[in-house]
């Protein structure tokens, strides 16, 4: 759980969210068990206000940038301001299956 705890904890000092969630679903993909490639990340920051969604993934991704350079190959985004988390319902899309690698 390393690589999970260095996004939480970058994503928090860098954004001050209100709500993060960082789910390992590794385990949904052909990779060996324990793995930590594949993350879904939802975020609710005032920091997004007036950023459009590339913007908004960009700021995530530099956060993380070393993740992403070694061990993530994945990483999904949900990312919202405080208002459109509450005309979600504070709720996120369910993450599709694998379609690669060889697991059924």
């Amino acid at each position: 759980m390393i690589v999970q705890t260095n996004i939480e904890t970058k994503l928090q000092a860098g954004l001050s969210p209100e709500y993060l969630l960082v789910e390992n679903e590794s385990h949904m993909h052909a990779v060996p068990p324990n793995s930590e490639t594949h993350f879904k990340v939802t975020i609710v920051s005032a920091g997004f206000d007036g950023d459009r969604l590339l913007a908004r993934h960009r700021k995530v991704n530099k956060l993380v940038a070393d993740e992403l350079a070694g061990p993530v190959h994945a990483l999904a985004l949900h990312t919202y301001t405080p208002q459109e988390w509450v005309k979600q319902f504070g709720s996120v899309p369910e993450s599709p299956n694998c379609l690669g690698g060889g697991k059924g």
